[in-house]
């Protein structure tokens, strides 16, 4: 097999634009995902059952559904309510940031619940309402406990925003898919595509270790 190393050189630039929009669909992803979460994962925890039905369901719905699905039904179905042409990555930011918000809906609610009961009581005995206990005693201890699983939805939300080729957003797989398209080859574009998205998980990896011994530490 013959590499062709020019569909590379030409498509690089390509590739690199197309590095900084997934890695911008990620973290605006995640940001408005951990928004989402804490409040949709607070939202289940109610004692309420009526409350906590439609972020129950909210949950299932995301988390039982595949994001494929989720990605064409906003893009084709929700978007266009509000703008005409649908824009792509308006599409692709909202599916990602709904998605993760559901897997970080269940870190959040996960990570308050194992904090031990006495903390709560400890704080609220000393004055505190239910609001700042939780704001200044529960999720400190919380989100220490959190750092892994999210670090987790980091790099799952990463590989994901694959799927937004699908839908023309111009991010790295739909750059990948040009040149193969463009040139009929398959191994250049995607071998390269691949090694930029192992690059980009593997630095988070090591990211995301670093946070968690430096939490740790303190």
């Amino acid at each position: 097999m013959n590499i062709r190393y020019d569909i590379i050189a030409e498509y690089l630039p390509f590739f690199l634009k197309g590095t900084l929009l997934t890695l911008g669909l990620t973290i605006a992803g995640i940001s408005i995902g951990v928004i989402l979460g804490l409040v949709i994962g607070l939202g289940k925890m109610a004692n309420t059952p009526a409350v906590r039905f439609p972020f129950v369901w909210y949950i299932n719905f995301f988390r039982g559904t595949p994001f494929l699905v989720q990605l064409l039904l906003i893009h084709f179905g929700v978007v266009p309510l509000f703008m005409t042409p649908a824009n792509p990555i308006v599409s692709a930011i909202i599916a990602l940031s709904l998605n993760a918000s559901a897997y970080i809906a269940e870190i959040f609610r996960a990570g308050i619940q194992s904090i031990d009961k006495g903390q709560m009581e400890a704080a609220r005995s000393l004055g505190m309402s239910h609001n700042q206990a939780m704001k200044l005693v529960i999720l400190p201890q919380a989100i220490k406990r959190m750092i892994p699983p999210l670090g987790n939805e980091f790099i799952v939300l990463l590989k994901e925003t694959s799927l937004a080729a699908i839908i023309a957003a111009p991010e790295l797989m739909y750059w990948g898919r040009a040149a193969q398209g463009a040139h009929i080859r398959v191994w250049e574009p995607y071998i390269t595509v691949a090694i930029i998205y192992l690059i980009l998980t593997l630095s988070l990896t090591q990211l995301m270790n670093y946070i968690e011994r430096r939490m740790r530490m303190e």
